[in-house]
């Protein structure tokens, strides 16, 4: 999809930019795989917020998302390709030779009118789902599986896309997005491709009121506030945060620190950290 852009008529106008939808279909989502979706405004299950500026935004129904891809050795037609509000990348119906009908994740590439298809016979083409066992060294991959029938968890947000470096015993080796080398069962599932809306990460949204129609209310910095509101707070006019580095508003250190656990009993599948150690 390309980046649309308007006439500035006004100041947040002429910094703004959309992304085209006018690929994709004009339908209504299919009734049967939506669910309703609760507002948490950052807050647990006790009422306190733990998410600090969330809140408002318009209101969305969840879409039922096939992560698993299970349905193997029949093949699927896309129905239609639509706007998910609850993600970045865009989303395919597509329905199944027996007359059922789920959502999957949208391909970069893939049309409606074309056949995914999941399983060891699948072909090597965007859209399709195999175990890494059955995916070529060197192809490119997305919504990739941890645990071997748990659903994708990793690479699904808009653009994304890892690459199988290798396969080594009951391991295959993966490099993702952010650089990381990890192991992953070999017995894992993921799709082949790039994931749809590749243009994401260039919308501009020139003004507030977008990000507050995403849920997302304004966020305060620390030193413009008192001393007795956060730590950077406080001082005659523009100061400095009078301390060695900047900490979040109870006291923790922030930017750069590590948050990690040490000693995680994932960190024997990581290879290579995505900072290159």
């Amino acid at each position: 999809m390309a980046i649309k852009t308007y006439k500035p008529t006004t100041p947040s106008r002429r910094n703004m930019t959309v992304t085209d939808y006018s690929g994709l279909s004009k339908v209504k989502p299919e009734k049967s795989l939506l669910e309703p979706l609760k507002k948490n405004s950052g807050r647990n299950s006790y009422g306190r917020i733990t998410v600090r500026h969330r809140g408002g935004g318009n209101r969305r129904k969840y879409r039922v998302i096939d992560f698993k891809r299970s349905k193997d050795g029949m093949n699927a037609t896309v129905l239609t390709l639509e706007y998910d509000p609850n993600r970045s990348a865009f989303i395919a119906l597509v329905q199944y030779e027996d007359g059922e009908k789920r959502y999957i994740l949208a391909a970069d590439g893939l049309k409606v009118g074309d056949t995914v298809r999941s399983g060891s016979d699948a072909d090597i083409k965007p859209g399709n789902a195999l175990k890494l066992v059955d995916i070529p060294v060197g192809t490119f991959i997305h919504a990739i599986e941890l645990y071997p029938g748990k659903g994708a968890q990793l690479v699904r947000s808009a653009g994304n896309m890892a690459q199988l470096m290798g396969k080594e015993g009951a391991f295959a080796l993966v490099r993702l997005p952010s650089g990381e080398m990890r192991k992953v069962p070999i017995e894992c599932r993921a799709s082949i491709g790039q994931v749809s809306n590749v243009d994401h990460e260039n919308v501009h949204y020139g003004k507030a009121g977008r990000m507050r129609n995403k849920g997302w209310r304004p966020t305060v910095r620390g030193s413009v506030m008192n001393p007795n509101d956060h730590p950077h707070g406080g001082g005659e006019g523009k100061s400095p945060i009078g301390r060695p580095g900047p900490v979040t508003p109870w006291g923790k250190p922030a930017l750069g620190y590590k948050t990690r656990a040490k000693h995680k009993a994932s960190d024997k599948y990581i290879v290579k950290r995505r900072n290159g150690r």
